[in-house]
């Protein structure tokens, strides 16, 4: 998620868990203990040192009607949907995921989220380094290959990120993740390589 409209939230006052997902009071302490994951830190201090540090209410939780896990709202910061979010592990990788985002935007002078070839690296990006697509988490989803799963799940996620995006259609979003892979795959900054 890049500049399209913030995910639709509830007044913090009456938050519900739905279908099994958190409080937003429950998640935005989940976000609390985030910010003290190892990976999280590194890429704050990394985001500061880029000149993009941030504040207390850059990352928050909220309830989203969409069925997303959360989201980088250009602007705003960083977005985590609390009725999607069951244990802590799920906040971490949603905030490493978008924090990836956070630090293409603020490296990268002329991002331009409507652009499928931009959106499409940022996504190819984080996919990659976040750790979403480890092995581990494929089987949790479903997904048994052994060989190449890795690839195979951030081109996946990338579609399905791309297509949700208003100006890129399924065959401009799978052009341009065509057309940026090797280069987008290949940066791992600010890490020294994927994790």
């Amino acid at each position: 998620m890049s500049e399209e409209p913030a995910p639709k939230s509830i007044p913090e006052s009456s938050s519900s868990a739905v279908n099994g997902g958190r409080t937003i009071e429950e998640c935005q302490d989940m976000i609390q203990r985030s910010l003290r994951n190892p990976t999280v830190k590194f890429l704050r201090q990394h985001l500061e040192k880029a000149g993009c540090g941030f504040g207390d209410k850059f990352i928050k939780a909220v309830h989203c009607d969409k069925k997303i896990a959360g989201g980088y709202v250009r602007g705003e910061g960083i977005l985590v949907c609390s009725n999607h979010m069951n244990i802590q592990d799920e906040v971490n990788q949603v905030i490493i995921h978008e924090l990836i985002h956070a630090y293409d935007e603020c490296r990268a002078a002329n991002l331009d989220w409507s652009n499928c070839a931009h959106h499409a690296c940022s996504e190819i990006r984080a996919g990659h380094l976040s750790g979403d697509c480890h092995y581990k988490r494929e089987l949790l989803r479903g997904y048994m290959k052994i060989r190449g799963h890795e690839q195979d799940c951030v081109r996946r996620r990338v579609m399905k990120s791309v297509i949700a995006n208003p100006y890129c259609s399924a065959a401009a979003a799978k052009d341009a993740m065509e057309a940026v892979w090797d280069v987008c795959y290949n940066d791992t900054q600010p890490f020294d390589r994927a994790p």
